[in-house]
């Protein structure tokens, strides 16, 4: 499903079972204390790396987690990994082409009680509250802030918090980014899709 959302020239795999691959010893040492599902979720997404790695004619090379956690790509490629129940993907680009790429996947169910005032605006919330039905649009503007924070950090190397960008949405997949601080990137767009249970997000942006 991922591919739908991703410009010609970045790659792409996704599954919706854990796989197995043989870890760098840089990355087994990433997950030495982890529990048995966070080394599931680790395995898959870099199983699901290689695959996008492969498919631009790149070998297998560690992906390991970096600053706050973001994956550590080698140098020409941006990617992004996402994993929730069910679904794991990564996505990849040679930066002559891309310069960052976010994605994002998550249920397509509503945010828990509570988590949409920390993870949104008030004109955010004003607007999903006359939003269209049949889209959980809390859960979506989670998504596409976590897509955005994703093709920010590699650019700015700082935290992007929710506050610090406002979306919009358009009914036909498609969602934009206002970056709310001083950066290098003022705003997004981005691409988004609902199916079978899933929301997914994408940002790309073009070199």
């Amino acid at each position: 499903m991922i591919e739908r959302l991703l410009p010609p020239g970045v790659t792409w795999a996704e599954t919706f079972t854990d796989r197995e691959c043989a870890l760098f010893p840089a990355e087994e040492a990433a997950i030495a204390q982890a529990v048995e599902k966070r080394r599931r979720e680790f395995t898959t997404g870099r199983w699901c790396a290689r695959q996008a790695l492969a498919a631009l004619g790149l070998p297998a090379t560690p992906i390991v987690p970096g600053e706050r956690g973001a994956p550590g790509w080698p140098p020409g490629v941006a990617g992004a990994i996402t994993h929730c129940p069910g679904y794991r993907a990564a996505a990849a680009g040679r930066t002559p082409d891309v310069v960052s790429v976010g994605i994002d996947a998550e249920t397509h169910a509503p945010l828990p009680d509570g988590v949409l005032d920390l993870v949104s605006l008030p004109a955010e919330r004003a607007w999903i509250a006359t939003a269209p039905p049949g889209t959980h649009w809390d859960r979506l503007l989670f998504s596409a802030k976590e897509s955005v924070y994703k093709a920010w950090f590699p650019l700015a190397r700082r935290w992007l918090g929710f506050e610090e960008a406002a979306l919009t949405f358009s009914p036909d997949g498609r969602f934009s980014a206002e970056i709310l601080v001083d950066g290098p990137v003022s705003s997004f767009s981005g691409r988004w899709l609902t199916a079978d249970g899933l929301v997914l997000t994408a940002v790309t942006v073009p070199a």
